[in-house]
C-alpha cells in the first residue's frame, strides 16, 4: 500500500493526529524505527528522516 501522504521530520518520535478537524483521529505518537521511516497505523501517512539528519537514541 502506498502511503497517503510522506512527510519529512527531523526527529526520532512524531505525532501524528491525521491532519486535525473532523478528518482527524486521536493523536499517536510513533518512533522512527532503524530504517528512518514508520507508517501511522490509523491514517497511513509516512514518516521519514529528513535526509542527512540522524537517528539519535541518547539521553
Amino acid at each position: 500500500m502506498q502511503p497517503l501522504e510522506t512527510i519529512e521530520v527531523e526527529t526520532e518520535t512524531v505525532g501524528c493526529d491525521g491532519g486535525g478537524g473532523a478528518l482527524g483521529h486521536p493523536v499517536v505518537y510513533l518512533t522512527l524505527g532503524k530504517e528512518g521511516r514508520v507508517d501511522c497505523p490509523y491514517c497511513g501517512r509516512r514518516f521519514v528522516m529528513k535526509p542527512g539528519a540522524k537517528l539519535g537514541h541518547g539521553h
